[in-house]
């Protein structure tokens, strides 16, 4: 996220090097707020909006359509539950971890337990804290529920619900802390403008950690498991595609040319991702697919979500490029390479798009490329270090944090339905219903 317009030399000039503006704490009472702008405030609860919409129904669709039908009605109510605990953690303790006030740099306190002692502005912004605490608790509710896709089709619904809870505080909120809440990552100069490190590096890594705790579906890969409905995937990520115009956008968290920007280089770099990757499909096979456009599309989002407020559009076709060519082989990769049955390529796109937006912002924020130039003390070389660092740091945590979640929750609550469940189809199995009675 970035500083408006006026303030960045104030921030500069502080030494916080064009850091993200909900990262910082500490405010410069020159550019403190004494009163809600109505104007940052209804786009950034616009932009709430936006974002939930992105996982109910989007997500959702993009996911359900995917999957087999016997398992479509699983994945919907593994989104709401998912929705449903998130928003209540966070409330309760997950906005405290991640944005309370700095005590060492790894953990916010919980002075805003409960959403206690909120402030009537949020600092350094000229929103109320409580629409800032919405906003946040949208990302917070999406990014456990992108894991959705690794595990469809074998996870038990109970296990499901409590990974994510415990997910969430133990690798989401820290690691939103560390770059967004002044944490140590933030002070080493990583920038994250709306979530390539802190949303799809998390939830990719996670996602391809619990695809090989779980192992591989029944029949995978010999059996055809083919997406029952790409309609509904389509239609759920074109749903995504204008929901993500929130995501970027309201991470400018200020209704000027600052989210403008964010949207345009958003959309630029979703529709070169989506056209570069039906081109490879035409190439490779011979078609040019449904479900290939919406991945495509989804691989560009990712991919210029860390850079889409701090690079220019030439940049953002350059991203949106190389997000179809990278996500691509890494789909082939994982599933044909290392045989992991990451169901609905959670990794491949989320997980190696945020990481690919993640480094290439250190390239092309450069004022040379259009960008908005490097901060105080900062270069290439420096910028790249802070970024991999950044990457590198969270992918680990993410990674053994989720191993030891898994396999501890697992003790409690089965990680895995039976061959019997399975063969049957979650839907009827866990939930005892259909998502289409065609008699």
């Amino acid at each position: 996220m970035k500083y408006p317009v006026k303030s960045i030399g104030l921030l500069l000039a502080a030494g916080w090097a064009a850091s993200p503006l909900h990262a910082q704490l500490a405010i410069d009472p020159a550019i403190a707020a004494d009163a809600a702008n109505s104007g940052d405030t209804a786009w950034i609860l616009t932009s709430s909006a936006l974002v939930l919409l992105m996982t109910l129904p989007g997500l959702a669709l993009f996911y359900g359509g995917l999957v087999r039908s016997k398992n479509f009605l699983s994945v919907l109510i593994q989104c709401m539950a998912v929705v449903g605990i998130c928003s209540v953690l966070w409330i309760v303790i997950g906005y405290s971890l991640a944005f309370g006030p700095v005590t060492n740099g790894f953990l916010g306190n919980g002075f805003n337990a409960m959403l206690n002692n909120l402030g009537n502005v949020r600092e350094a912004t000229a929103i109320p804290e409580s629409a800032f605490v919405m906003f946040q608790l949208t990302f917070a509710v999406i990014t456990p529920a992108l894991m959705i896709g690794a595990w469809v089709e074998r996870a038990r619904f109970g296990w499901v619900v409590a990974f994510c809870a415990l997910w969430l505080l133990v690798v989401y909120a820290p690691v939103t802390h560390w770059v967004w809440g002044g944490g140590w990552l933030s002070n080493l100069g990583v920038l994250d403008f709306a979530g390539g490190i802190v949303v799809h590096t998390t939830a990719g890594v996670s996602a391809l950690v619990v695809a090989i705790m779980l192992g591989k579906r029944m029949g995978w890969p010999k059996t055809l498991m083919l997406p029952h409905s790409p309609a509904l995937t389509v239609v759920g990520a074109a749903m995504l595609w204008v929901g993500w115009f929130g995501f970027n956008g309201g991470s400018a968290l200020t209704a000027t040319d600052d989210a403008s920007a964010a949207i345009i280089n958003t959309h630029i770099a979703a529709s070169m991702a989506a056209l570069v990757w039906i081109l490879i499909e035409k190439i490779k096979v011979g078609k040019s697919t449904a479900v290939g456009v919406a991945t495509g599309a989804i691989a560009g989002l990712a991919t210029i979500t860390p850079a889409a407020g701090f690079v220019g559009p030439g940049a953002s076709i350059l991203i949106g490029t190389a997000a179809a060519i990278v996500c691509f082989f890494a789909v082939g990769l994982v599933k044909n390479g290392f045989k992991i049955d990451d169901s609905l390529d959670v990794f491949a796109v989320h997980g190696v798009g945020g990481m690919l937006g993640s480094l290439l912002l250190a390239l092309f924020i450069s004022d040379s490329f259009g960008g908005t130039g490097y901060g105080e003390g900062m270069a290439f070389g420096s910028q790249f270090v802070a970024q991999l660092i950044g990457v590198g740091a969270v992918a680990i945590w993410s990674a053994v944090a989720t191993a030891i979640l898994g396999f501890g929750i697992s003790y409690i609550l089965p990680m895995r339905v039976s061959e019997d469940d399975e063969r049957d189809g979650l839907d009827i199995s866990n939930h005892g219903e259909r998502a289409w009675d065609l008699d």
